[in-house]
């Protein structure tokens, strides 16, 4: 939640003008459609790379102590599919959004965020798989919001994404 308070508070800190309506806003079904198939297979590739990204042993100890014990969660799986997703989306694609079809230093940003929740937990060649990966997904999602004028599809993506990588980490740990 720490990095998402930063996130309000930048957000507050840029006063850009970016309506909040942005997030529920596309042009094209078929591009939501697609974004939530895409996001969906976030998980499934993790369910079967699982051994090969090294997870470390004690994945479930270290989640127990930040908190995340069995009754945690499902209160931690809403908040991180309904809020994460949205936060981070009108942030990264909203607030820090550019109509370049190059890749951006905020893709890079991005991915590298998530390196650090990755450290200790999977082996260091998974966390630059997951970087490039990552990469590529915000620079993807930054042409879908420029392409479809809105955030909605790359919201649905995000959330499917994290649903299905939390359902198997879930799953895998306990």
């Amino acid at each position: 939640m720490g990095f998402h308070i930063a996130i309000v508070i930048s957000i507050l800190i840029a006063r850009r003008n970016v309506p909040v309506n942005i997030l529920f806003k596309s042009k094209n079904i078929s591009w939501v459609l697609a974004n939530v198939l895409i996001g969906s297979a976030s998980g499934f590739g993790l369910y079967f790379l699982w051994d090969k990204f090294g997870i470390a042993g004690d994945l479930p100890a270290q989640l127990r102590s930040i908190g995340l014990t069995s009754s945690a969660w499902l209160m931690f799986s809403v908040y991180f599919v309904l809020v994460n997703p949205f936060l981070e989306e009108y942030f990264w694609r909203g607030v820090l959004a550019s109509d370049t079809k190059q890749l951006h230093f905020v893709d890079p940003l991005f991915a590298g965020y998530h390196a650090m929740i990755l450290w200790g937990k999977v082996h260091p060649l998974s966390i630059l798989f997951a970087v490039i990966v990552l990469t590529a997904t915000g620079w993807f999602w930054r042409q879908v919001a420029r392409v479809e004028n809105g955030l909605l599809a790359p919201v649905l993506c995000h959330m499917a994404a994290d649903l299905s990588i939390l359902l198997t980490v879930y799953w895998m740990c306990t």
